[in-house]
């Protein structure tokens, strides 16, 4: 089946578990921009002698170098048929990027899925956590910090998705099968793929 979709969430709202999920059901590679440059840095591949040495040097990783990798990993085999990105686009200069990147193969995004928490509910999950963790460094504080920092990077990003049409928005709170038979359903009255939702 060729699907390719993009994964978006606030830290803690269970993205990984869900992009898991969504990657296996549909047969797709879900493909992180972590996950990219760590691949890289370990093969010691030419972009990844740049990556670390802008990551060694406290520097954030440029949109050129980041959209040359993303590039880079969808021409891949096994993202030929889709993909599930997670972590990219973040900026709208990678979204413009990534959409002329994919009209250049003949393909386009199917669809955007948001996963909205209440922040102080993830708030609590991710204190809790830190605490049955013994994580002292991960306060309310910290938490909150990094939940203002994604919604002020994301709120650009996914107003432009949102103008597209592609913005599938699910609420990410709840045991992980219900958010998981939520996005089926989602996706089913979007009619993207043939989602069964028996799991």
């Amino acid at each position: 089946m060729t699907v390719r979709l993009l994964i978006v969430g606030p830290p803690g709202a269970g993205k990984g578990t869900q992009a898991a999920r969504i990657a296996e059901r549909f047969g797709i590679p879900t493909i992180s921009t972590g996950d990219i440059f760590r691949a890289n840095i370990a093969n010691e591949t030419e972009l990844g002698k740049r990556v670390k040495e802008i990551v060694d040097a406290g520097d954030y990783v440029p949109d050129s170098l980041t959209n040359e990798l993303v590039s880079d990993r969808l021409s891949e085999a096994d993202a030929t048929t889709g993909f599930l990105l997670d972590g990219y686009p973040r900026t709208p200069d990678q979204v413009r990027f990534l959409d002329e990147l994919l009209a250049s193969r003949g393909h386009s995004l199917d669809a955007v899925l948001r996963l909205k928490a209440d922040q102080d509910e993830i708030v609590r999950r991710l204190t809790k956590r830190a605490v049955e963790q013994g994580r002292a460094d991960d306060s309310e504080d910290a938490i909150r910090h990094r939940q203002e920092v994604y919604r002020r990077e994301t709120a650009p990003v996914l107003e432009m998705f949102r103008d597209k049409g592609l913005l599938i928005e699910v609420d990410g709170l709840g045991t992980v099968d219900e958010v998981t038979e939520r996005i089926w359903n989602a996706f089913d009255d979007a009619g993207i793929g043939a989602v069964e939702t028996s799991a």
